[in-house]
C-alpha cells in the first residue's frame, strides 16, 4: 500500500508541475501594468477591436511575440516563470 501511495503522490506532483498558472493572477502580476491602458500600443484587456488583428496572426505567433519580445513587448512579457501554456491562457483571457 505504501508504494501505491508514493506513486499517487509522485504523479500528483508531476501533474501540478505542468499545470498552467491562473491567467488572471499572471495578468495582475506581469501583464496589467501595460495592458490596462497605461501603454497606448499595448492592446487593453477586453478590447476586441484592438485584439482582432493580433488574434488573426494565430496563437503560435502571439506566444512567440511574448516569449521573444516584440516591439514594445518585453522579453517573456515580464513573466519569467510562465510556460507557453500560461501565455496561451493569459492571451485567451485578455482577449475576452
Amino acid at each position: 500500500m505504501n508504494k501505491l501511495a508514493l506513486l499517487a503522490f509522485t504523479l500528483g506532483l508531476a501533474a501540478a508541475a505542468n499545470a498552467a498558472q491562473d491567467p488572471e493572477a499572471v495578468f495582475n502580476r506581469s501583464c496589467g501594468m501595460c495592458h490596462n491602458g497605461q501603454l497606448p500600443t499595448a492592446p487593453k484587456k477586453g478590447d476586441a477591436a484592438a485584439w482582432e488583428a493580433r488574434k488573426a496572426q494565430g496563437m503560435e505567433t502571439l506566444v512567440k511575440h511574448v516569449t521573444e519580445g516584440f516591439n514594445a513587448m518585453p522579453l517573456r512579457g515580464l513573466c519569467m516563470d510562465c510556460s507557453a501554456e500560461d501565455y496561451q491562457a493569459v492571451i485567451t483571457w485578455m482577449t475576452k
